[in-house]
């Protein structure tokens, strides 16, 4: 048995396998954490890879259980294709390291409650990737949306016009999972915590817009969830050089008091002047806000508005690195506080759940009751 992990004197020895854009920013976030050492990272194209300096003098490995074997980690940060989450997560919690994995947790509700089980069977710490948790404008938004009173209308989307390298990706990655089911649990997340209402039922449509991709693949997906509080839920995605850049970021809150949106531009409006054509397809531009902007439904007596909008400027926000290193010194205080059922692990399991019902929705051309 490994040393116990809440000694702050020693650093926690951490492995980082996959190294694709969100595996080489959690690897980068943890050479930046005092409590943490980088001790090894591991790719199947490692042979191949270019590292970043920071990550240079790590052993490397191109087999994770060779790399879990010869390393005997503290910790192991999971950023890999999904359908590898649960049994690297399992594997890693049962050698006795704790567990940072990206979203989607998994690929089924059974294997997320497994991986659920083995923590709480190994008093591992299990943290789920959902950036959107320790996203300052986000938490402001949810804040702002509470007091916008019931029921809410929430309008979500994040589609992207996925061109070069991004459309390889993405290509690669809905042979893991639906473009619905992977970013989807980050919206359905903020949903249920801007509700605190449970989801009852959901209906998904879904289109494939091309044939580089296998006859059951599709590359547009939306879902609408309905709230036992009559609250209800829109979520869009769709990847592939065929997408519009025409509204591909919407983020809006609406309620009887009003409404609150995040906005691509400190000015308020939906897109920054000059922006650029292809803007959906960096990553980077995912997690970015310039504003939120706050809307009042109070009428004067003549039925004008009585509050002019206000705008709330996000100028000196994280970006996409920041937010990465903030959800490992969230994973890092999770494993000092010996916690094993991370905050709010049971609602990525629901949030989970919501979305592959989204998927079935679209397979089978009916609602699914949760």
């Amino acid at each position: 048995m490994q040393q116990e992990r809440n000694d702050k004197a020693a650093p926690l020895r951490v492995l980082a396998v996959g190294l694709g854009h969100m595996g080489i920013s959690h690897a980068e976030a943890i050479t930046r954490i005092d409590g943490f050492e980088l001790v090894g990272v591991c790719s199947r194209s490692i042979l191949s890879m270019e590292l970043p300096p920071a990550l240079s003098s790590v052993d490397r490995f191109d087999d994770y259980d060779a790399a879990l074997k010869a390393l005997a980690p503290d910790a192991v940060i999971i950023s890999t294709y999904p359908d590898t989450h649960a049994d690297f997560a399992i594997k890693a919690m049962r050698a006795g390291a704790h567990v940072f994995v990206e979203k989607p947790m998994a690929r089924s509700v059974e294997e997320a409650e497994r991986m659920l089980a083995v923590a709480r069977q190994t008093q591992r710490t299990l943290y789920i990737g959902y950036i959107l948790r320790v996203h300052p404008s986000w938490r402001e938004l949810i804040r702002r949306g509470k007091e916008l009173g019931k029921p809410l209308v929430m309008r979500m989307n994040i589609n992207q016009q996925s061109i070069g390298d991004a459309w390889t990706w993405h290509k690669n990655l809905m042979r893991s999972l639906p473009p619905v089911v992977d970013c989807g649990v980050h919206y359905i997340d903020v949903m249920c915590e801007l509700t605190g209402a449970r989801p009852v039922r959901v209906h998904g449509i879904g289109a494939r817009l091309t044939d580089e991709i296998a006859e059951d693949q599709y590359n547009y997906g939306q879902l609408q969830v309905t709230f036992d509080d009559g609250s209800i839920g829109w979520y869009e995605v769709g990847w592939g050089p065929m997408m519009s850049e025409v509204a591909y970021f919407v983020k809006d809150v609406v309620g009887p008091k009003g409404a609150v949106s995040i906005t691509m531009s400190e000015k308020g409006d939906a897109a920054a002047e000059g922006a650029s054509t292809t803007a959906s397809s960096d990553i980077l531009n995912h997690v970015k806000t310039s504003a939120l902007r706050i809307h009042h439904s109070e009428l004067n007596p003549d039925n004008s508005l009585k509050h002019a909008d206000e705008i709330i400027r996000m100028a000196d926000e994280p970006d996409h690195d920041a937010l990465c290193e903030l959800e490992q010194r969230a994973f890092l205080d999770a494993i000092r506080a010996g916690a094993v059922d991370t905050p709010d692990l049971a609602a990525a399991v629901d949030s989970l759940r919501v979305v592959l019902a989204a998927d079935q929705s679209i397979r089978t051309r009916r609602h699914i009751d949760l």
